[in-house]
C-alpha cells in the first residue's frame, strides 16, 4: 500500500518511493530500534516522517513476554490520526502512508505529516505556573479543553497510552500572552501506542488520566483545578462524579503518585 502527495509521486518517478523516504535527510527527533521520526522539508515546507523498518522478533517476543502490545508498524498511527479526525479531536494532518511487507519483525511502513507549526506543548507553555501564575480564565479554559480530549476519547473508545502533557501542543500562532480561553486549539500528539476498541476498559482509563495527574504535579494546580477536570471530563455534576466514580479517581490518584515517585527525585505534590 503506498499512499502520497501525486508531486511527490512525479519527483520520484521512476525510482522507488520507500527508499527515498527511508533516506530523508532531516532532524532526527527520535530514534529508536526499528522506528525513528524525522523532520524534512520538499518544496519549501516542513513535514514529519515517522518511518518504522521493523523490530525483529526478537522485540516482538519481549514485549509480549511483558504483556505489552508491539507496535509493529506506521498502521497504528495513521488509523488513531483517522480516529481522532472522526471524533474531532486536533491531531496532526496526513499526508502519506505506506506499508509493504508481511513479515511483522520486518515489515517497512511510513507515516507523514504535516508539520505543527506555531506549536508548543502544554509542558512548557505551563512551566513557570508556579512562580508565575496564568490568567485564570486561560487556566480554566485549558484544563476543561484537555478533559474534552480525554473524555472524547474514552467515550468512542480510544485510549492513548502516552497520555502526558508534553503530547499536547497548544497554537500559538498569534501572541502568547493574548490567547483566547473561549478559541484554545490543542493539538493531541505520539499517537503510535494508540488503543482502538468499543469500549475503554477502566484500567485504560486509568493509566490515560493518571498519566496527565503526573505530568502535572509541578504546576502548581490547586484542588479547584482538579475538580474543574473531574467535572468537565465526567461531564456530570461534581458531586456525583465524586460519588459515583470515587474509587475511579482514588485509582488515579495512587497511580499518579506511583509514577511521579518512580521518575522523580522530588516528592510528590499531592493535591
Amino acid at each position: 500500500m503506498l499512499v502520497l502527495p501525486k508531486d511527490w509521486m512525479e519527483r520520484w518517478q521512476g525510482r522507488d518511493a520507500f527508499d527515498e523516504l527511508f533516506s530523508l535527510e532531516g532532524k532526527i527527533y527520535s530514534e529508536q530500534k526499528g522506528r525513528k521520526a524525522v523532520r524534512f522539508s520538499i518544496g519549501g515546507k516542513y513535514y514529519f516522517a515517522k518511518l518504522h523498518s521493523g523490530t525483529g522478533w526478537k522485540e516482538i517476543v519481549k514485549n509480549l513476554m511483558q504483556l505489552r502490545l508491539p507496535v509493529f508498524g506506521a498502521q497504528n498511527e495513521w488509523r488513531a490520526i483517522k480516529r481522532l479526525e472522526q471524533l474531532n479531536v486536533k491531531t496532526m494532518q496526513l499526508v502519506g502512508y505506506g506499508k509493504r511487507g508481511w513479515n511483522p519483525a520486518q515489515v517497512q511502513s511510513f507515516v507523514i505529516t504535516e508539520e505543527l507549526a506555531n506549536t508548543v506543548s502544554l509542558e512548557d507553555f505551563c512551566r513557570n505556573w508556579p512562580t508565575s501564575p496564568p490568567d485564570y480564565a486561560l487556566k480554566r479554559a485549558l484544563i476543561a479543553k484537555v478533559a474534552k480530549i480525554a473524555r472524547a476519547l474514552h467515550e468512542h473508545g480510544v485510549n492513548h497510552r502516552d497520555f502526558y502533557i508534553c503530547h499536547l501542543l497548544l497554537d500559538v500562532s498569534g501572541e502568547r500572552e493574548k490567547l483566547a480561553p473561549e478559541s484554545l486549539r490543542i493539538y493531541l500528539i505520539d499517537l503510535h501506542r494508540v488503543q482502538i476498541r468499543r469500549n475503554v476498559p477502566s484500567r485504560w482509563r486509568v493509566k490515560d488520566i493518571a498519566g496527565l495527574y503526573f505530568s502535572s504535579m509541578d504546576l502548581g494546580l490547586t484542588q479547584r483545578d482538579l475538580f474543574c477536570f473531574i467535572q468537565v471530563y465526567r461531564n456530570r455534576t461534581l458531586r456525583m462524579s465524586l460519588q459515583e466514580d470515587r474509587i475511579f479517581w482514588q485509582r488515579v490518584r495512587r497511580r499518579g503518585i506511583r509514577l511521579y515517585q518512580k521518575l522523580s527525585e522530588k516528592t510528590a505534590k499531592v493535591i
